[in-house]
C-alpha cells in the first residue's frame, strides 16, 4: 500500500510541473533553439493536422466557363511542449523576432 501512495504522489507532482505548451502555425525552427540554448527540457516538435483551404477561380472572367483554375493553400501546424521552463526560457520567448506568416500561442 505504501508504495502505490508513493507513485501516486510522484505522478501529482510531475504533473504539477509548470510547462509551456506551443502552438506554432508555419514552422519555424528559432524556437527550439531558443529553448534548447536557455537550458529547458524539450518535447516535440509533434506534427498536427495540416489545414488545406482549396479555392478555384473561372479563368476567363467573360467566356470558357469550364476552364478554371484551382489553388490550394496549407497551413501547417506544430506542438511543443517545453517541460520547466526557467525564467530566461520564458523571456527569450517574449522577446523572440519571428518571420511574417508565423503564428505562435504560447499557454502556461
Amino acid at each position: 500500500m505504501t508504495e502505490e501512495k508513493q507513485q501516486s504522489e510522484k505522478a501529482t507532482q510531475e504533473d504539477n510541473k509548470p510547462k509551456l505548451r506551443i502552438k506554432i502555425r508555419a514552422y519555424d525552427h528559432k524556437i527550439i533553439d531558443t529553448a534548447q540554448r536557455s537550458g529547458a527540457k524539450i518535447f516535440g516538435p509533434i506534427p498536427l493536422p495540416t489545414a488545406k483551404k482549396k479555392y478555384t477561380v473561372n479563368r476567363s472572367t467573360f467566356v470558357h466557363k469550364q476552364a478554371k483554375d484551382q489553388y490550394e493553400m496549407r497551413v501547417h501546424k506544430r506542438l511543443i511542449d517545453i517541460i520547466e521552463p526557467t525564467a530566461q526560457t520564458i523571456e527569450l520567448m517574449g522577446s523572440l523576432s519571428l518571420p511574417a506568416g508565423v503564428d505562435v500561442e504560447i499557454k502556461m
